[in-house]
């Protein structure tokens, strides 16, 4: 299974992917990696690793992925040969025709157990709400935000004293473990 990864940020999640493939747990590999920041460091962990990458012009707007940006990416991971699409960390909303494109094959990793606190920073809303657990979530991406059928799942306590940071720390933990073995299921139903 060959994997196109969308992430904005450092790619610690390509990481888990990565070390996954190379463990021998998860059979696919990764061919293309894109960021909508050309800064990114997830760029730099696969360029180190001989994996094509690029940027995803998003026409200057800060959040919003433009339908023409869409198209481009959905065309670039076509022609990369991309079976699934894996986002990590990648802080826009996928639409048409990306959805069109790998209907069912897009995955997300979102840090809150779904559907509770879906969009940014869901360890914060979780310690705001005063929740006993947070956690993540694998899912299929549709049109709206955090809200496709969920693959896999997994809980992490809240604990007292905990901050922002050592929560989000402890739920990147088992993200690194869930993504792989989320995509491996997804794998099995292609």
């Amino acid at each position: 299974m060959q994997l196109g990864v969308l992430g904005s940020g450092s790619g610690s999640n390509l990481q888990a992917i990565l070390d996954a493939i190379d463990a021998g747990t998860l059979d696919a590999r990764v061919v293309l990696v894109l960021s909508d920041h050309p800064e990114a460091y997830i760029l730099e962990r696969a360029a180190k690793r001989g994996i094509a990458t690029g940027v995803i012009d998003c026409r200057g707007f800060r959040s919003k992925f433009p339908e023409e940006a869409q198209r481009e990416t959905a065309d670039r991971l076509k022609a990369a040969g991309v079976d699934v699409v894996c986002l990590a960390g990648f802080m826009r909303l996928v639409k048409e025709p990306m959805l069109e494109a790998f209907p069912g094959r897009i995955l997300n990793i979102h840090p809150s157990l779904l559907p509770a606190f879906p969009g940014l920073e869901a360890w914060k809303q979780a310690l705001e709400a005063g929740a006993s657990e947070a956690g993540c979530t694998v899912h299929l991406v549709d049109g709206g935000m955090d809200t496709g059928p969920v693959i896999l799942q997994e809980a992490v306590p809240v604990l007292a004293g905990d901050t922002a940071a050592t929560l989000h720390a402890r739920i990147q933990a088992v993200e690194h473990r869930l993504y792989p073995a989320a995509i491996a299921k997804v794998a099995k139903s292609l």
